[in-house]
């Protein structure tokens, strides 16, 4: 009967190498690969360009973590542009009781699709 070692990142080598960024008012975890929709940037973009997010609150390389204050001076994440689009619509209601106000609204917030290519 085989018993079962117990491995750590640092012993396997599992370098799931991830950093959190900032943009458009909100924090994400990306990681090489991961395609992820973020708040419409400035500019005119075409599939396939780059863009870059020097915002990076925290990288960990499987090893070692550095945590930036509030952000990391030289980190950056590199990514390409997908697609843009909207997101589903959303209702926005305003209500008053007994006074006969009812408003309906919809929204439908931009987004841009991009995928993670390095993290720097």
């Amino acid at each position: 009967m085989a018993v079962a070692k117990k491995t750590t990142k640092k012993e396997v080598g599992d370098n799931k190498e991830f950093a959190v960024i900032f943009t458009g008012g909100k924090q994400y975890k990306v990681a090489v690969g991961d395609v992820l929709k973020v708040e419409k940037l400035e500019g005119d973009f075409k599939t396939g360009d780059k863009i870059v997010f020097d915002k990076v609150l925290l990288v960990d390389n499987g090893v070692d973590t550095t945590i930036g204050t509030p952000y990391i001076t030289g980190a950056k994440v590199e990514s390409l542009f997908q697609k843009a689009g909207k997101n589903k619509t959303i209702l926005v209601v305003k209500y008053k009781q007994k006074s006969r106000y009812l408003k309906k609204n919809g929204h439908r917030q931009p987004f841009i699709e991009v995928k993670i290519s390095a993290i720097k």
